[in-house]
């Protein structure tokens, strides 16, 4: 299995946007913007590069809605060194994106603290990383001129503002020779107009395609999907590891069940990235105890579909979406999103969704605590029965329900 980072990483970032909600594209907007800082400033093509990828993922870290909130309401917040924190952590423990770690961990530093240097931190990562926080709070200061479908033509004359405000922390958030370079690539009307919701996407890949183009085999493909895996599970306390748990799962299963090499590994995939769309869920509604409306419902009912589409750009060629994204289809045909019959469900996809359903019953969710084995499996057999789920497939857990419960769990692995 071999897949493109780039491709890779702009179609996953698209998950991170989603964190908004309300206001969608943040990492996309903020790395056209470093990129055309860092061409302002001469750089050369290798940390114009770097800037870019940078400038998406920056936010990877940040998975509740709240703290996304908080991050684009103010220039300065006390709480942001949290999520850098966590985005650092995640991407040193994914070797094809390791090199952008320090970028994110210091995006959140003022340049006079930057300045007194960072143990480890060379001087052209230091005003790298600043790069992406002044970026960041331009993109900020952009907001008000943004909807979902269109950016507000008004920015053209009242830019000025914006590069005023920023330009007054120079040598104190920001970099003066980025401050510099800033005042002089707003003045071009492309700078603001890249950033309409129309276009950004288009102009990502555009700047991607003079790249030469970085395979990455299964090990890197599975270190870059358990990146993202971890992102959603820290949606919430009631959701780690839940990913990285049905995917641990979903391989044990498939491997009894006769799948081998690169299915394995794609299998895998699913079951970590099955929930992506859920970014686009507020915490709100993930974290609720009591019943949820029929508003919240719809909202939850379209996590699916959102990762359906986030997989099939993300790995086009593979059947990873179809696996991952009909986790909540049933053989009923009264699944969602797509309400498929049971002949048009794979039995991939019916490995993670056993194994989906199987994990979240064995961890604490906000309206019940987690229920033991046997409880586990009095559930799977109700919904067997029921005609829901596949009865062969539940029949290899109720043979290795054990297994599966300490895989699920973590508990006596």
């Amino acid at each position: 299995m071999k897949i493109s980072l780039q491709h890779a990483v702009v179609s996953l970032t698209r998950a991170l946007d989603f964190v908004g909600v309300d206001e969608i594209s943040h990492g996309k907007r903020v790395a056209l913007m470093a990129l055309a800082i860092a061409r302002e400033c001469g750089w050369a093509d290798g940390d114009c590069h770097d800037v870019l990828y940078a400038g998406m993922l920056h936010d990877c870290g940040v998975s509740r809605v709240q703290e996304h909130r908080q991050l684009t309401e103010t220039l300065e917040w006390s709480g942001s060194q949290a999520h850098c924190l966590r985005g650092e952590e995640y991407l040193l423990d994914c070797p094809p994106l390791a090199r952008f770690a320090p970028l994110v961990r210091w995006h959140h530093t003022r340049w006079e603290s930057l300045q007194q240097g960072v143990p480890g931190l060379s001087a052209s990562d230091t005003l790298m990383a600043n790069l992406i926080f002044l970026a960041d709070r331009c993109d900020v200061l952009l907001a008000p001129y943004l909807s979902a479908s269109a950016l507000n033509s008004d920015v053209l004359f009242e830019y000025p503002a914006i590069i005023e405000r920023l330009a007054g922390l120079s040598g104190v958030l920001f970099a003066p020779e980025l401050i510099n370079a800033l005042q002089r690539a707003a003045i071009r009307e492309s700078f603001w107009l890249q950033c309409d919701p129309a276009y950004v996407n288009d102009v990502i890949v555009e700047s991607l395609a003079a790249d030469e183009l970085e395979e990455l085999g299964s090990k890197d493909t599975l270190a870059l999907a358990r990146l993202f895996a971890r992102t959603v599970d820290a949606k919430s306390i009631y959701t780690l590891e839940h990913s990285t748990r049905v995917a641990i799962l979903t391989r044990f299963l498939a491997q009894l069940d006769g799948m081998s090499g690169d299915a394995l590994e794609e299998i895998e995939i699913a079951g970590l990235l099955h929930d992506i769309g859920k970014l686009r869920v507020a915490e709100e509604i993930v974290d609720k105890p009591g019943a949820i409306s029929t508003a919240e419902r719809a909202i939850i009912k379209r996590h699916s579909y959102d990762s359906t589409r986030i997989l099939k750009m993300a790995f086009p060629g593979l059947p990873i979406a179809d696996w991952g994204g009909m986790h909540h289809e049933n053989l009923l045909g009264t699944g969602y999103p797509a309400h498929r019959e049971a002949r048009q469900i794979p039995r991939e996809a019916r490995l993670v969704a056993v194994a989906d359903i199987f994990q979240a019953l064995s961890q604490d969710r906000p309206y019940r605590g987690r229920l033991a084995v046997g409880e586990v499996m009095a559930e799977l057999e109700q919904l067997t029965t029921a005609g829901r789920l596949d009865p062969e497939i539940v029949g290899i857990v109720r043979e290795n329900q054990d297994r599966c419960y300490a895989l699920a769990t973590g508990v006596g692995q």
